[in-house]
């Protein structure tokens, strides 16, 4: 039961690896929102993921019903993700690659299963060799593609390692519905094929949609964001269940440019309103992030 409970409750990242916000992979979703599917213009670029994600209650393993008793969660994560957009092209897109170093905290107070512990450490890093980003008068796409490391350490229940390697598609689309770019709709989605721990059991693999809606106000961008993330095929091996995970996730983001620096600031708030837990424990709770962006 451990071992099922900490697979349900930990996270990667970030970015990205960080928080438990997620169903049994290794993406966290609510790290990306407005524009999330826009890719830079040519260039170096670091961002940094700081994200905070409170977990209230745990659902019960099958089921949307929550574990009996007193049971919470906090992880707190930095995922630091360095892009390079060279100025090459493939398939007409501007071809780029990426890393991310997720660095975390998480505290686990699960006494329907027994749990109290806290750790600190670099979870499972990301090396994305394949980033395209096109570019319309009204409308920009990504396509990527990478790796989760199994790098991160484990064997504790609030270990910042999964355990496992994961292969990430990604694939998204924003759109700006006025000549001005002041207004703007996007979808970025993820899939995620988890590979299998040394005890052989491999989580199903899974799909998140971020999504998000914003209008300019001058400097400042503010609008609606969401994500949803869902188990697509079932667990297997030891403990395994065919139960399926899922989460639903509705927030707020603002965005400023900081004049004259080439930074860019971000700030989100997300509330978890449905999960649905598979073979091992489901956090439910909120989810608070700070991003910045700097080129180089």
């Amino acid at each position: 039961m451990h071992k099922h409970m900490a697979i349900a409750v930990l996270a990667l990242a970030g970015a990205l690896a960080g928080p438990a916000a997620r169903a049994d992979g290794h993406y966290v979703p609510g790290v990306e929102g407005l524009q999330a599917a826009s890719v830079p213009p040519p260039g170096v670029y670091y961002l940094g993921y700081l994200v905070n994600y409170q977990m209230d209650r745990f659902r019960a393993p099958g089921t949307s019903d929550n574990l009996p008793g007193h049971n919470r969660g906090t992880v707190t994560a930095l995922a630091n993700r360095f892009v390079w957009i060279t100025p090459h092209q493939l398939l007409g897109a501007d071809y780029g690659m990426e890393a991310i170093v997720p660095v975390m905290r998480t505290s686990l107070t699960v006494n329907a299963a027994g749990i109290s512990d806290t750790r600190s450490g670099v979870g499972d890093v990301y090396l994305g060799p394949l980033v395209l980003g096109w570019h319309g008068p009204q409308w920009d796409a990504v396509a990527a593609a990478g790796v989760w490391v199994d790098s991160g350490s484990t064997g504790h229940p609030a270990s910042p390692g999964k355990g496992f390697q994961s292969t990430m598609l990604t694939g998204g689309l924003t759109y700006y519905f006025d000549g001005a770019k002041t207004v703007s709709g996007s979808a970025l989605m993820r899939f995620e094929r988890n590979g299998k721990t040394d005890a052989g059991f491999r989580p199903g693999n899974q799909v998140t949609l971020e999504w998000g809606l914003g209008k300019s106000f001058g400097a400042w961008q503010a609008g609606l964001v969401g994500y949803s993330q869902w188990q697509t095929s079932d667990d297997s091996g030891p403990g395994a269940s065919t139960h399926r995970a899922s989460r639903h996730a509705l927030g707020a983001e603002l965005v400023y440019p900081v004049p004259g620096a080439a930074l860019f600031l971000k700030g989100a708030l997300y509330q978890e309103l449905r999960a649905e837990a598979g073979t091992g424990a489901q956090p439910k709770g909120s989810l608070l992030r700070f991003t910045l962006v700097k080129a180089f």
